[in-house]
């Protein structure tokens, strides 16, 4: 299996059995990611250092207006999709075996936590998984310490606050927050 076959499994929604070839890839990618992340994380690195390392962690070229502040943590990354001008702070935990999107201008808080899988429920099945995508549209603000769970939509300029738990799809131009999260307020644009 590679790269192109397990993201077309993916975005069919296929259940990923556990000890199936497609998660056996899954296993293999995340030797690989905590090799990157290990180097991202280990060691000061210049802007343009964490830019390479970003690019080679996710297999795709990163622009010059990406950011990040270290650490950084994914258990695959060859499933991240990054927009123009993304800032991620530290401490950002992205489990992107699912598919994670980000949009353009968009900035991730400390400490964030976008999930795309969610594990069997029946105990005899548990390490088995049904993955389902994170899509972050542009300008998008997420708070420190949010979580975001499978399957999620957030539209464009929309605001996530600090500690929030995200269930639903997040409407454009509007601030959610608490546990699981609720729209507080509109933004007039």
């Amino acid at each position: 299996m590679d790269i192109s076959e397990y993201k077309a499994r993916i975005a069919r929604g296929e259940y990923l059995t556990a000890g199936s070839e497609a998660h056996r890839f899954m296993l293999d990618a995340a030797l690989q990611a905590q090799r990157i992340t290990a180097e991202i994380n280990g060691a000061f690195h210049t802007a343009e250092e964490l830019r390479a390392l970003f690019s080679e962690l996710i297999g795709s070229e990163v622009d010059e207006g990406f950011g990040l502040f270290p650490p950084f943590y994914t258990d695959f990354g060859k499933n991240i999709t990054l927009g123009r001008s993304v800032f991620l702070n530290s401490g950002c935990c992205f489990q992107d075996q699912g598919g994670i999107t980000i949009g353009d201008d968009c900035l991730i808080g400390h400490q964030v936590v976008l999930a795309t899988l969610n594990h069997d429920l029946d105990p005899e099945k548990r390490g088995s998984m049904y993955p389902a995508p994170i899509r972050i549209g542009k300008n998008v603000w997420i708070g420190a310490h949010a979580t975001v769970l499978p399957g999620v939509t957030v539209g464009d300029h929309a605001v996530i606050a600090a500690g929030a738990v995200v269930t639903k799809d997040v409407p454009p131009y509007s601030v959610v927050a608490g546990v699981p999260a609720k729209v507080i307020k509109k933004i007039e644009a």
